[in-house]
């Protein structure tokens, strides 16, 4: 069989989500397989490397059977996947944790201070673009691990990071794309490779690293074994991937100077890619490599967005049946309300603050009640929160560079025209869904994979698939 299908995982938080693309990008079907994370103490956020793995396997094994296509027809296959993940491996391939810390888990605040002894944070911001939380990223986490599981860190050979560790069940190879390696907090984006002062300032060898390799190459086979498991072919080429912020944008925008998009999840951020890392040591934008040396992706974000209007839905709107598709709802109430909700105001930080809000320790809540005030007035008050709570981490992008073109909208609540239409009029310009929409992270995934066997020579494709949408 002509070999001209890829398959793209987008190995999320919440999930993985599998999709099949033809050779001209287009999605043909796609399927997801959801797993949990764990809260075991306060600060730890954990998932395990297995149920990944797990569901990797059975999201393939769906999404050829729904297709209809055959395992012979796939030419490559790649990952996007969440950031900032620390799986220990020792020599033999075996992972050390059954659970193990992802992007949101900061338990190794207490290691900072050692860190930064005889190391400037300033220095080392200003390098690797790392604007999250320092204890976020995962040479903290190596750090805590070393102090608070000595037997783990004794006996690990790698790290990898969530794609990472997928791509090396599937092949058996050890590696990293410099997207990837950009959040491991010892990465310079300008030399694009680790940076040995920041290895010395964590007493962490080089050698736990994996070796960086470009994102889009192949870096190895699915092996026997793997097919067993997954049901791709054995010998199917698999590319090296990328982070899900670098896959987002490639697929949501392409590879252009100055194009972004606002990304409406749990979390929400907003990326803009250009030549240039956006740092800035008051506000602290993070920095992503891109897919090709010389771009960066750089952001902004707010902890919540989606999670915090899902506790809205969950706590006034809890009247309604289950069977309820209450969203749509919400958005009726919002369309009957004029803007300003009649004088209600949300803050939406529900989960705390970002970098680049005044604080960590920040509480959401609604503010401007009368006993005029009604429910719709509080969805609707709830989305203007969110809106105007990303309009100010926007400015801190302005600031420091252009953005050309519309404003692109991803994610499950890009879906809704009235919230479509209140961040337009909040950020004070065209903001547009595509029929990317949820697909950015896969098809950046996708067109790595493409390029990465030879079905495709660049991204130049990416932008003319992008087409405006008004559902």
């Amino acid at each position: 069989m002509k070999k001209n299908k890829l398959i793209a995982y987008d190995l999320g938080t919440g999930g993985i989500k599998a999709s099949l693309f033809d050779s001209d990008g287009n999605s043909l079907a796609e399927v997801f397989q959801q797993y949990k994370t764990y809260f075991p103490k306060e600060k730890f956020s954990e998932q395990r490397p297995e149920d990944w793995w797990n569901g990797v396997c059975q999201a393939t094994r769906l999404l050829l059977g729904k297709s209809g296509c055959h395992a012979e027809e796939i030419a490559c296959t790649a990952l996007s996947g969440h950031s900032l993940v620390a799986v220990p491996i020792d020599r033999d391939g075996h992972v050390l944790l059954a659970q193990v810390p992802i992007w949101s888990d900061m338990r190794a605040e207490d290691q900072i201070p050692n860190f930064f002894e005889n190391l400037s944070y300033e220095d080392w911001y200003l390098t690797t673009g790392n604007g999250d939380p320092a204890e976020c990223y995962t040479v903290l986490k190596l750090m805590w691990m070393r102090e608070h599981q000595p037997d783990i860190f004794a006996r690990t050979y790698k790290i990898l990071g969530s794609k990472d560790f997928i791509n090396f069940k599937f092949t058996g190879t050890i590696c990293t794309d410099p997207s990837y390696a950009s959040g491991f907090g010892v990465f310079n984006l300008l030399s694009w490779d680790y940076e040995q002062r920041f290895l010395e300032a964590s007493g962490v060898s080089i050698d736990i690293f994996p070796k960086i390799r470009p994102s889009d190459s192949i870096i190895g086979y699915v092996t026997k074994s793997a097919s067993e498991e997954c049901g791709l072919c054995e010998g199917t080429p698999v590319a090296c991937g990328a982070v899900d912020n670098t896959c987002m944008a490639l697929g949501a925008r392409g590879l252009e100077e100055g194009v972004a998009y606002t990304s409406l999840g749990s979390s929400s951020w907003i990326a803009v890619t250009s030549q240039t890392p956006i740092v800035d040591l008051k506000t602290r934008p993070f920095v992503f490599a891109h897919a090709k040396k010389g771009y960066y992706t750089s952001a902004v974000s707010i902890f919540s967005a989606g999670n915090s209007f899902r506790w809205v839905r969950d706590q006034i709107l809890k009247d309604y049946p289950d069977d309820t598709n209450t969203y749509d709802i919400m958005n009726q109430m919002a369309e009957s309300t004029p803007p300003g909700a009649h004088g209600v105001l949300f803050n939406p930080s529900l989960a705390g603050g970002s970098a680049q809000e005044p604080s960590p320790n920040l509480n959401g809540g609604f503010m401007g009640l009368t006993l005029s005030n009604t429910r719709e007035d509080l969805v609707r008050a709830s989305m203007e929160g969110v809106a105007m709570a990303l309009r100010r981490t926007l400015d801190i992008l302005l600031k420091q560079t252009a953005i050309s073109g519309d404003m692109l909208l991803c994610g499950g609540c890009s879906k809704s025209s009235i919230w479509r239409r209140i961040f337009a009029d909040i950020y004070n310009m065209p903001v547009i869904k595509t029929n990317i929409d949820q697909d950015a992270a896969s098809l950046g995934a996708a067109s790595l994979a493409a390029n990465a066997c030879g079905l495709w020579n660049g991204y130049n494709m990416i932008g003319p698939m992008s087409r405006k949408s008004t559902n």
